[in-house]
């Protein structure tokens, strides 16, 4: 089993795929890769849109990208979910069970793009502690330059969370060194994802992404990633 936790693939409902066709594509690509589970996570912003037309637009999206796929050969495992951008008060959200990936108790949550402070960490504690779901925090490495003051990044870090690393963190040098490291330090607390959402600048890249852990720091910790997956999505 090999999971992208993380995409935008399903066609027309945000910044991802615009078109069916394309979406098609971006799974072939998938599976070329190595890919057997995959779970959709659109953007959700809760000052934009209402949980329900969400839901419904997701739902609408889903169905026919499925439908197409019955003409294809493309053996995978689909999930929905949602990346739930962060605002003030989310711990106490009664929406957010609804924005889990389906099956499970888990929030793909993406964190805002600025330096992190105390209230933030709180409203993450509380999605954990009060509505007992399961965090995972989205493509982590992209707000460690945002934190000049590290104390509230290393409070979130001692959560009980997961963190997810896009596969384009190992692409590149400068963020290659940061991933590797997380991969080290979070000891089997991290999942990968490609956060794809296109076929020309944000294709699938997991494939490379793992060749490189591997290369790096051993097959033995991509079968941790990929037995961390199996767990939480209860496969």
């Amino acid at each position: 089993m090999v999971l992208d936790m993380h995409t935008h693939i399903l066609p027309g409902i945000d910044d991802g795929s615009r078109h069916t066709g394309d979406s098609i594509e971006m799974l072939g690509m998938e599976v070329k890769q190595g890919i057997t589970h995959i779970v959709f996570t659109p953007h959700f912003y809760a000052q934009k849109v209402s949980v329900e037309k969400f839901l419904s637009r997701r739902e609408h999206s889903s169905v026919h990208l499925k439908e197409k796929l019955q003409d294809t050969k493309l053996d995978l495992q689909l999930y929905c979910g949602a990346e739930v951008y962060y605002f003030p008060g989310i711990g106490k959200a009664d929406m957010l069970p609804q924005l889990c990936i389906e099956g499970t108790d888990i929030v793909l949550l993406e964190m805002p793009f600025a330096q992190w402070d105390k209230q933030m960490v709180d409203d993450v504690r509380k999605i954990i502690e009060k509505q007992r779901l399961t965090v995972v925090l989205a493509h982590v490495e992209r707000f460690i330059g945002f934190q000049k003051d590290k104390s509230a990044w290393d409070e979130m870090m001692k959560l009980p969370l997961y963190t997810q690393l896009n596969g384009e963190c190992f692409l590149h040098w400068r963020s290659r060194r940061f991933g590797l490291k997380h991969l080290q330090e979070r000891d089997n607390q991290v999942l990968l994802g490609s956060d794809c959402h296109n076929l020309t600048s944000r294709q699938p890249n997991l494939q490379e992404a793992r060749d490189i852990i591997r290369k790096k720091l051993g097959a033995d910790t991509l079968e941790e990633i990929d037995a961390l997956g199996k767990d939480l999505l209860h496969i």
